[in-house]
C-alpha cells in the first residue's frame, strides 16, 4: 500500500520520496515559517537570543539541562490547573505555530487514562511495527533516559536530533516570547522529530488529564481511552466524574473514541462527551465483540488469551504477551485500535498482528531486573493498579515472601496504596526516589502504615540502603518488589544497570 514499508524493516519511518500511507494527510507545503533541517524543524529566521538560553545550548548535556530548568508540572508540588496557569494551550499553539505546525504534519493515535496507556501504546506499536510501519511513540514519564520518551520503530531520538530540535524549540520560545513548560518542551520536539522522519503514525499519550495537556492540540484519527480510576485526585477533582471528565477532554468532532469497559459513572461522563461533539464511540466488549481466559501451557506457562470479532477483523486465542488480567484488557484495546487503522486503509494482516503482538515490550511493569535475589520493579502508582500488580505477582512470579521497596508521591491516595501493600507484601521498605520532588518522606509512611496494619516495616533514606535492607531479608527462594512510582523503579533500573556493570551479574545488591 502506498508509503508502507516492507514487513519487517526497522527503519526509522523515512518513506520512499512521493509515497503517502494509507489515509495519511499530505503534508503539503509546511508553513512559511519553517524548514527541515537535520531531525529539526528549524523557524525561518533566528529571532534575538538571550544570553544563558539559546546561545548556550551547544551540546546534548546542555539541551538536557534547559530542558531541566523549565516548570516541570510532574515534579512540582502545587500545581495550578487551569488556562492561566501551567496547562496554557494557547502557548502550545504559538510555540508550534513558530516551529511550522509539526503536529499537522503525520497522522496520529492520542491516548488517554490513568492505568494501562504505556502497555496499550507498546502493544499497538508492536503490531504496526511487525505490519512495516513507520511508528513514531511519545511516552511519559522516562524511567532512566529522557529520550525513552521520543522513539520511532523502537529507537530513541539520537542525543544530536534532540540537541538540534532543542535549539529550534529555543529559539521558537524567544520568538513567542513566553517560556514553555517542560512538558510542553518535550511533546514539542516529540512532534518535531515525527514530522521531520515522515513516521507513518504516532501514538501521544496524554501527560496529565487530557482536556488542558500538552498534547492536546493534535487532530488525531483515533482517540483511545484506557481505564480511569482515582489518580491525581489533588489536581484532577477528587470524583471519577471529574477525572473522567478531564480525561474526555481529548474526544473531538469526527474522530472516533474506542475505549474499555469502565465503571458506570466513567461510561456515562464519555459517552454524553462523544455525542455533544458529534463522534462515535465503541467500547471493548460492548460494540466491539472481546472476550479473554485464563490458560497455562507448557510453552508460555500461565497466561492469558483473547479474542476479538469485528467487521474487517476475527482474531482468535491470540496470547497477552504481558502478564495478569489487567493487560488483557489492554490488549483487547490495542488490537481494537489496530482494526479501526485496518478499517481506515492500513494493511494489517491478521498472521503479521498476530506476530507483532508477540514481540511487545515495556520496561518498568512486572520486570524482573536482578536474578539473585529476585528483584522486579513495576511502576503500580494507583490503588487499582496496584491491586493488579500483586494478583499478577503471585499468578506468574512464584515465591515464599515477598519483601517491597515502595516509595509514591504526594497527589496519590496514600492510605489506600498502603492497604494494597499490605495484602501482598510480607514486610515493607519504605524510601522515596531523588527525583521525585512530591515524594512523601518514608518516616511519614511508615507511620501511616503502622497504623493501618501493624505488618514489619522500615524505612531507607535512599533506594541504595532500601535494595540492601530488602536484600539482606530474601532468601533465593523470595522476592523483592519496587513499586508505587515510576521515578523509584527507573532508579532502581539505573541504579542496578551500574551495579552491573561494577560486578559480577550473579551479585546481589547488598553493598
Amino acid at each position: 500500500s502506498p508509503g508502507k514499508k516492507s514487513p519487517g524493516k526497522k527503519s526509522p519511518g523515512k518513506k520512499s520520496p512521493g509515497k503517502k500511507s494509507p489515509g495519511k494527510k499530505s503534508p503539503g507545503k509546511k508553513s512559511e515559517g519553517a524548514k527541515v533541517s537535520g531531525s529539526a524543524t528549524e523557524p525561518k529566521t533566528a529571532p534575538a537570543t538571550r544570553t544563558g538560553s539559546v546561545d548556550r545550548i551547544g551540546t546534548y548535556n546542555s539541551a538536557v539541562r534547559w530542558i531541566l530548568e523549565l516548570t516541570d508540572v510532574e515534579r512540582q508540588r502545587v500545581v495550578k490547573y487551569d488556562e492561566h496557569g501551567d496547562f496554557k494551550l494557547d502557548r502550545m499553539r504559538a510555540l508550534l505555530a513558530a516551529l511550522g505546525d509539526p503536529q499537522d504534519q503525520f497522522r496520529a493515535i492520542h491516548v488517554a487514562g490513568s492505568n494501562g496507556k504505556g502497555s496499550t501504546i507498546a502493544m499497538i506499536s508492536a503490531m504496526l511495527r511487525k505490519c512495516g510501519y513507520g511508528v513514531g511513540e511519545f511516552t511519559s514519564p522516562h524511567l532512566v533516559d529522557i529520550r525513552e520518551r521520543i522513539c520511532i520503530n523502537g529507537q530513541r531520538i539520537t542525543k544530536n536530533e534532540f540537541t538540534e530540535s532543542m535549539k529550534a524549540l529555543a529559539k521558537a520560545a524567544t520568538e513567542i516570547g513566553e517560556r514553555p513548560t517542560f512538558f510542553e518542551a518535550i511533546t514539542a520536539i516529540s512532534f518535531m522529530h515525527f514530522a521531520a522522519q515522515a513516521v507513518d503514525v504516532a501514538i501521544v499519550e496524554v501527560g496529565l488529564g487530557g482536556r488542558l495537556d500538552s498534547t492536546n492540540v493534535i487532530m488525531p484519527v483515533l482517540s483511545v481511552i484506557t481505564e480511569i480510576q482515582l489518580d491525581h485526585t489533588r489536581i484532577l477533582g477528587d470524583t471519577l466524574e471529574k477525572i473522567a471528565a478531564e480525561k474526555a477532554g481529548i474526544i473531538k468532532p469526527g474522530v472516533p473514541v474506542i475505549t474499555r469497559q469502565q465503571q458506570e459513572d466513567v461510561d456515562r461522563v464519555l459517552r454524553d462527551k462523544a455525542e455533544s461533539v458529534g463522534t462515535t464511540i465503541r467500547v471493548v466488549n460492548k460494540e466491539i465483540e472481546f472476550s479473554n481466559r485464563f490458560c497455562s501451557t507448557v510453552e508460555l506457562g500461565p497466561h492469558n488469551r483473547v479474542c476479538l470479532y469485528t467487521e474487517t477483523s476475527r482474531l482468535e486465542h491470540l496470547p497477552v504477551p504481558l502478564p495478569g488480567e489487567h493487560q488483557a484488557f489492554n490488549c483487547g484495546l490495542a488490537l481494537a485500535a489496530v482494526d479501526h487503522l485496518k478499517s481506515i486503509g492500513f494493511e494489517c494482516p491478521e498472521s503479521v498482528v498476530t506476530e507483532g503482538l508477540e514481540e511487545t515490550v515495556i520496561p518498568g511493569r512486572m520486570q524482573l531486573v536482578w536474578d539473585r535475589p529476585r528483584i522486579l520493579v513495576d511502576g503500580a502508582h494507583n490503588p487499582d493498579a496496584l491491586t493488579a500488580l500483586m494478583r499478577c505477582v503471585g499468578a506468574h512470579v512464584p515465591y515464599d515472601s515477598m519483601v517491597c521497596v515502595f516509595g509514591c508521591g504526594q497527589d496519590k491516595d496514600v492510605d489506600s496504596l498502603l492497604d494494597r501493600v499490605s495484602l501482598g507484601a510480607d514486610k515493607v521498605i519504605f524510601t522515596k526516589a531523588v527525583r521525585n520532588t512530591r515524594a512523601v518522606e518514608p518516616e511519614e509512611l511508615r507511620r501511616r502504615f503502622m497504623e493501618r496494619s501493624g505488618k514489619m516495616c522500615q524505612t531507607a533514606e535512599t533506594l541504595k540502603e532500601a535494595l540492601e535492607l530488602a536484600a539482606r531479608a530474601v532468601s533465593r527462594e523470595d522476592l523483592i518488589c519496587v513499586t508505587g512510582s515510576f521515578y523509584l523503579v527507573g532508579e532502581t533500573i539505573k541504579y542496578l544497570e551500574v551495579l552491573r556493570k561494577s560486578r559480577e551479574d550473579t551479585a546481589s545488591p547488598v553493598g
